[in-house]
């Protein structure tokens, strides 16, 4: 309960963010491989991000 008001972090932001694209382009890549292989890109980049925090 007291973590109610307990601002997240950059690394939690990014991780969720990465967590996201992840399911995002799992998704797309049974209609639109091209996209979802923009998306696990830019997950790359997130993941490369949080490796530097």
């Amino acid at each position: 309960m007291f973590g109610l008001f307990k601002k997240k972090t950059e690394k939690e932001k990014l991780q969720e963010a990465y967590k996201k694209l992840l399911s995002d382009a799992h998704k797309l890549s049974h209609s639109n491989r091209t996209a979802a292989d923009k998306m696990m890109a830019e997950a790359e980049e997130i993941a490369k991000k949080i490796e530097k925090l």
